[in-house]
């Protein structure tokens, strides 16, 4: 199999994480590419027709794509168990869909500021994108911290990419001061093997 991935991007970092967490680094390959949301590059648009990465290919069947798609299948492949069974199922798909709202808003915060012309950009825009992201914190220390305190799943793995994107594109913005909970438990989820070998630089 082939993972269509960019180091920088916090949605291939999910399926690497991923692949480190149920020792499948062995029977993936890790292919990088480059582009944005203006001009695809060396993203595979002949295997995702929306030209978004991560994309995974395999050989007994169409490529994978989305994120939440390509962690799923891995983890049924190698019996993980990062998505345990109901009812805590629905726990942690929904920590993972928020995750992923957390990386959405911030994305297209980056995307403002790098892709769209100066005069053009609009302040507004970016401030209603993080009130997304804090809306999203408040909630995870409101409701969250007891999930977090159990066993390792898909949620905890994909709220620990979304808050080092946040880190690694939006270090002025101080999510920690307000939620020393899930500040807490960010400082050690981030120095789990398969976070630390992922973390953008």
């Amino acid at each position: 199999m082939k993972l269509y991935s960019s180091p920088a991007s916090p949605f291939a970092r999910k399926a690497r994480t991923v692949i480190h967490e149920l020792g499948l680094a062995d029977q993936v390959e890790i292919v990088d590419t480059q582009g944005t949301a203006l001009a695809p590059g060396t993203h595979p648009t002949a295997l995702n027709p929306l030209s978004k990465i991560p994309v995974l290919e395999r050989s007994d069947g169409p490529a994978l794509y989305d994120s939440r798609v390509i962690t799923r299948y891995l983890d049924t492949l190698a019996g993980g168990g990062l998505y345990p069974a109901a009812p805590r199922l629905w726990d942690t798909l929904t920590l993972e869909a928020l995750a992923d709202g957390i990386m959405e808003a911030a994305l297209l915060m980056v995307y403002e500021a790098r892709l769209r012309p100066e005069a053009t950009r609009s302040a507004d825009w970016v401030e209603a994108q993080w009130g997304k992201v804090a809306s999203a914190i408040a909630a995870l220390e409101r409701t969250w911290l007891s999930h977090l305190q159990g066993r390792t799943d898909m949620g905890h793995l994909a709220l620990a990419c979304a808050l080092g994107y946040v880190d690694f594109r939006l270090p002025d913005r101080d999510w920690r001061g307000t939620s020393p909970g899930l500040a807490t438990w960010y400082e050690t989820a981030k120095l789990r093997p398969s976070l630390a070998a992922t973390t953008p630089s």
